[in-house]
């Protein structure tokens, strides 16, 4: 895949926010996600800005996006630069997908690339009245009508350099176009119309069975009946059956002694081979380490029972140590604590509740204490640990920055 790279600064705009409707329409898909996880709205935020902004997407676009969804810049610029449907580049008002790969390959695109050099220009280029631009793209699915381009939303099929000159110049004018196959064919069927299942007495249904299909039918059908009916009346009677001996076997004689069951060995609970053994069953007795231990028959005392075999022991818990906090930011301004790689917004905020202002103090931590921070960041969980906090805070305190606003990724 080739490297995608925003737009140069010089068509960046300085700022971009959504629409109100837009902005209505954003809070909703935010909701679909149960709290925390908000950054799965990521994409189709991504594509509501991008259809807003004249179908690109600019930095400022990216950044409002992780802002709305307290997400890094970065991450939201990995997810914009890693899915091709995602234009970081100016385009046309009609934007040309030209499919390149081998089924269009061998049906004449590169006489189409030719066409669009020709109309339009180099690729990534606008035309100077804003109607055109165009790029080559990967496989677009449609296939057996190669070649093929999507322009905007729609796919027209079945292009030829004459056809296709004459598209481009009817979308530059505004006239109206036909998508799908240009040529004399029925969506994907061959050029020509179809040429097998033409013989009619395949589809004479009176061929079948002699002349008698249809009332074989009806005889399949009346069968089906019948034997439902019949389950239906023996499934009845065995409920009723059921029934009459659950109501004896509790009014019947009570002078009959029955020895208690051992204790044990509780009655009326699934054996472990049974169907329907249930997970985590009754009969199951939890271990000091959460594990079930089977409860097994009494042959004797207790002293004779077999030693159970010993659990493995837990593994230990990382220990945690709270750090030292402070009650506001020295000489009332903190740090840019987002400088550090993985802290958004949203993150930033939650330090500074915690009483997190300075580089210094993160750069000063133990590792118990990263992992008291580290516990305590809900919804981020295993981040601090993660994008190692500290090696990047002492980094940063020594008046160290990096070259974007975005942050510099940890090597490990």
């Amino acid at each position: 895949m080739s490297v995608r790279r925003l737009a140069p600064d010089h068509v960046q705009p300085a700022s971009f926010a959504f629409t109100a409707a837009n902005e209505n329409w954003a809070d909703q898909q935010i909701a679909k996600y149960p709290e925390g996880r908000q950054a799965s709205a990521v994409i189709p935020l991504l594509w509501k800005a991008q259809e807003q902004h004249h179908g690109w997407l600019p930095r400022a676009a990216i950044e409002e996006v992780a802002r709305k969804l307290g997400m890094a810049p970065m991450r939201v610029l990995e997810v914009a630069t890693f899915y091709t449907m995602f234009s970081l580049q100016p385009v046309g008002e009609h934007f040309i997908q030209l499919c390149g790969t081998t089924p269009c390959a061998l049906r004449g695109a590169e006489a189409l690339k030719k066409v669009c050099e020709d109309v339009i220009g180099p690729q990534s280029t606008v035309t100077a009245d804003g109607k055109l631009s165009w790029l080559e793209v990967e496989c677009l699915g449609a296939c057996c009508n190669a070649p093929m381009a999507q322009i905007n939303f729609d796919y027209y099929e079945d292009l030829t350099p004459d056809n296709f000159r004459k598209l481009l110049g009817d979308l530059r004018e505004g006239r109206p176009t036909k998508p799908g196959p240009q040529v004399d064919r029925s969506c994907s069927e061959p050029l020509g119309g179809g040429d097998t299942l033409k013989d009619p007495a395949l589809f004479d249904g009176s061929v079948i069975g002699a002349g008698d299909w249809q009332a074989r039918i009806t005889r399949q059908r009346e069968d089906a009946i019948r034997i439902a009916s019949e389950k239906a009346a023996a499934e009845a009677k065995a409920k009723a059956e059921a029934e009459v001996a659950a109501a004896t076997a509790k009014t019947g004689p009570t002078d009959v002694k029955t020895a208690p069951a051992p204790e044990a060995a509780a009655p009326g609970r699934p054996k472990p081979s049974e169907p329907n053994q249930p997970a985590g069953a009754a009969q199951d007795t939890p271990s000091a380490t959460g594990k079930a231990i089977k409860d097994t028959p009494a042959k004797g005392t207790a002293e004779n029972a077999p030693a159970a075999k010993a659990a493995p022991a837990a593994e230990p818990a990382v220990a945690e140590t709270k750090p030292q906090l402070l009650t506001a930011a020295r000489d009332g301004k903190g740090d840019d604590l987002e400088l550090i790689w993985g802290v958004g917004p949203k993150l930033g905020k939650m330090l500074n509740e915690m009483g997190i202002w300075h580089f210094d103090q993160v750069a000063a931590w133990t590792p118990a204490e990263l992992a008291w921070v580290d516990a305590r960041l809900t919804g981020f969980k295993g981040r601090a640990v993660r994008d190692d906090w500290i090696s990047q805070a002492t980094k940063l305190a020594t008046g160290w920055r990096p070259e974007s606003a975005l942050g510099d990724k940890p090597v490990k």
